[in-house]
């Protein structure tokens, strides 16, 4: 009974963990990477679909993604779809692949990123410190 108790609160541990991680992943710090956009979901067709299973994304250089739609009709949803995130970030399109500029980062965006990490650290520490409370009462 206590190895199940502890096995599932080391599972839910690594579970908060992760998502912390996946979440400081997609930060705009200003270098490029595919996990900034890859999550993010585009209405096509009446339905929302993530962005990673509509298009390839790869950075041919370090301040800048390139997103290939599979399908070249979903371009004009992308770019909405960006424009409408809170990346900050202009698409340019050419037709059939979408360009997107990592511009450098201002003191005041960083002030506002050091605050958005902080934030979601402390909500990382939370939710393991809930996994830790709800394993001392069930044991």
């Amino acid at each position: 009974m206590m190895e199940e108790l502890l096995d599932d609160a080391e599972i839910r541990m690594k579970g908060a963990i992760s998502s912390l991680d996946n979440d400081l992943n997609g930060f705009r710090t200003g270098r490029a990477s595919p996990q900034l956009v890859e999550k993010l979901t585009v209405e096509m067709y009446g339905t929302q679909m993530v962005l990673n299973q509509m298009a390839s994304i790869s950075v041919p250089e370090p301040q800048q993604l390139a997103i290939r739609p599979y399908d070249v009709n979903s371009i004009s949803a992308i770019e909405r779809a960006i424009m409408k995130s809170d990346l900050g970030i202009m698409p340019n399109n050419d037709g059939k692949i979408i360009r997107l500029n990592m511009p450098r980062l201002s003191e005041q965006r960083r002030k506002e990123l050091t605050k958005l990490a902080g934030r979601r650290v402390k909500d990382g520490k939370v939710a393991v410190r809930n996994v830790r409370r709800f394993s001392y009462l069930f044991s």
